[in-house]
């Protein structure tokens, strides 16, 4: 059982900065879960569901994602998709990036062993 089980809920640290002109940089802190999907979506989609067009998720300071954040990823990918951008995963840890190959989630959104790998891409 993650070491997590039963804290109160918490929101979901996360920063955003633009990395260039046309690329948002999102990094996010701490255990992505069910307690703080609501953060999550906030941070990732402006209103009505859009999405920034070019987004880059740093992971490198994420410690835990179960599937409700998988999930919040993939409809942040498709918003980005209609805007007619993308989403990049960025530095996820061993832990985190294991979950996500083990669901698949890179075959469906790139993910780079670091940010500035992310960037340049």
């Amino acid at each position: 059982m993650p070491a997590h089980y039963g804290a109160p809920h918490r929101p979901l640290p996360s920063a955003q900065t633009t990395a260039t002109e046309d690329i948002s940089v999102i990094t996010l802190h701490g255990d992505i879960d069910h307690r703080n999907i609501d953060h999550l979506r906030d941070a990732l989609l402006f209103p009505h569901g859009a999405a920034a067009a070019r987004t880059v998720i740093n992971l490198s300071a994420v410690t835990f994602i179960d599937s409700s954040g998988i999930n919040a990823f993939i409809t942040a990918h498709h918003a980005a998709q209609q805007s007619g951008g993308w989403l990049r995963l960025a530095g996820p840890i061993e832990s985190v990036l294991r979950i996500i190959q083990i669901v698949g989630l890179d075959g469906i959104i790139p993910c780079y062993s670091t940010l500035h790998h992310a960037l340049a891409a």
